[in-house]
């Protein structure tokens, strides 16, 4: 059975990203696109959108064409839309990292991606360049948006007189960004998102949650995540709406920067919901100007929702999506009162979806438990250069497996209820069980290893490592193992518990019986 999206079809123009956020200005030109909410620096769309021209004709000038990849190191700032649009206009693809890898983990980025070259900024200059070394590109195709002695600056870049290059995008086709996902499974992989899926999914999202010119979105969720790229940096820029920018997550600095720049759109991972909903300090900030907490990146509590709703006076509205999506097929709509936020609302305009029992693959219906299954113009083309993967999450008639066992009732409105895949969401953030497996097996005193998601005692998923010790490593301790991964992964990927055991579980073909491993943790 497939349940289509209960809202009529948006318009999906065949254009580019650049062109659908900036082509018509309008009486945007002068209006704030962008505000640093730490010191007030503004650009305006004007500006935003002049700075990224001239980005794109510098790029052209030193080579860059269409299909180039090129990489983002850096934290939320207004210069990180000049830099993100710049690539996209010159024609090459944009791969964020996250700011906090390793140079290993940035290295392995480059690499896979393909990427020509670096942008970062000076905190994370040092990270950046031992990445680059390692994926064995030159230090001479590092630019620094802040500046760095000895350094390309953004600034340089940016004092070129050229006309932007003239680019024949083909919107369906061509690549705008590559960002990185684990999917359902395994080490986390390019996914490939066209200039389509990106305008698509801005216009089907805005059609729910509607933005206007007068919003100001606080961006405090990175933009390297495709949730803080599209929901809170490009759907407001369609709209003339103001984006006010937070490098960190600071509960001090947020309070403070909602309250400063008025900011009544607020965007959120769970983890935050807990502290507003309970955090003395929010007591000491006008936050009246808080219309809607919109949350996304992990299942957010339904009384916990309720909770923030109270408190703060706001509606409190959830969304579900995957990197693969663009992000969003999913959203509770800013109108729509009676829709449990427990759930995640209605299938976003232009939308189909299935629910399939994991067992036998058969549909189901309303009322049945199932993976979902999505499909749309926002749905990517694949994972770069992993046919394999690809062929396993997206079948033949475009559907993608999203991993997420959910439930659909009468009125459409869908929830999750549990999830198929091995991938932990810690934080918001994705841990593929592989990578950390494939690190700790690298540990000389490890003979095998195996990694699942298990519940904290703030009800937090955290990912534990069961350990099977070498005969000569007896006095190999937990904390030893969380130190020697914590050495290797950015922080949200450490492992925080560690159990050893004498054999990992496996089927007859060598796969984890994770399975086997939730049910010990249940026992205990």
């Amino acid at each position: 059975m497939i349940f289509r999206s209960p809202f009529p079809d948006v318009t999906v123009p065949d254009v580019s990203v650049p062109e659908y956020l900036f082509g018509d200005l309008g009486d945007r030109a002068e209006r704030p696109a962008l505000i640093d909410g730490l010191n007030g620096f503004t650009l305006t769309y004007a500006e935003l959108a002049g700075q990224a021209n001239r980005l794109a004709a510098a790029l052209a000038e030193r080579g860059i064409g269409k299909g180039d990849v090129i990489a983002m190191l850096c934290p939320n700032t207004p210069h990180y839309a000049v830099v993100f649009h710049g690539i996209l206009r010159a024609g090459a693809v944009a791969t964020t990292i996250n700011s906090l890898y390793t140079p290993e983990e940035i290295a392995f980025q480059l690499r896979d991606s393909g990427a020509k070259m670096l942008f970062t900024v000076s905190v994370l200059a040092a990270n950046a360049r031992q990445g680059l070394e390692l994926a064995g590109i030159g230090a001479d195709q590092l630019v620094v948006l802040d500046g760095v002695v000895g350094q390309t600056t953004l600034a340089e870049l940016l004092s070129i007189a050229a006309a932007p290059p003239k680019i024949d995008f083909d919107s369906a086709n061509d690549l705008a960004v590559l960002p990185y996902s684990s999917g359902t499974t395994g080490r986390a992989k390019g996914v490939e998102l066209t200039h389509r899926n990106l305008v698509a999914n801005i216009a089907q999202f805005l059609a729910v949650s509607p933005t206007g010119s007068s919003d100001r979105i606080l961006a405090v969720l990175p933009f390297f995540h495709i949730y803080g790229m599209q929901v809170i940096m490009n759907a407001p820029l369609r709209v003339g709406g103001t984006v006010v920018t937070m490098p960190k997550f600071d509960f001090a600095h947020f309070l403070q920067v909602i309250s400063q720049h008025r900011t009544n759109r607020v965007y959120i991972a769970p983890p935050v919901a807990v502290a507003l909903a309970k955090h003395p300090a929010v007591e000491a900030h006008d936050l009246s100007c808080i219309d809607v907490v919109f949350s996304g990146a992990a299942p957010l509590d339904e009384e916990l929702a309720s909770l923030v709703s109270k408190r703060l006076n706001c509606a409190v509205r959830q969304g579900y999506g995957m990197t693969e999506m663009s992000p969003v097929s999913h959203a509770i709509p800013l109108d729509r009162d009676d829709i449990s936020v427990g759930s995640i609302g209605l299938t976003l305009p232009n939308m189909e979806c299935k629910i399939v029992d994991s067992e036998t693959g058969a549909e189901v219906g309303v009322g049945e438990r199932g993976e979902l299954w999505c499909k749309g113009p926002n749905v990517m083309r694949g994972y770069l250069n992993n046919a394999e993967a690809t062929a396993n999450t997206l079948d033949a008639d475009g559907f993608l497996h999203t991993g997420d066992v959910a439930v659909v009732d009468d009125n459409g409105v869908f929830t999750i209820v549990d999830r198929v895949k091995e991938l932990i969401k810690y934080k918001g953030y994705q841990v593929p069980p592989a990578e950390l497996e494939a690190i700790l097996l690298t540990h000389p005193g490890i003979a095998d290893a195996a990694v699942i998601g298990v519940k904290d005692a703030e009800g937090e998923e955290v990912p534990k490592a069961f350990v099977v010790r070498q005969p000569s490593a007896a006095e190999l301790s937990e904390a030893d193992v969380m130190t020697f991964v914590a050495e290797h992964v950015a922080p949200h990927k450490k492992v925080r518990a560690v159990e050893f055991i004498e054999v990992v579980p496996k089927s007859a073909s060598g796969k984890i019986l994770r399975k086997d491993l939730r049910a010990r943790e249940t026992q205990h």
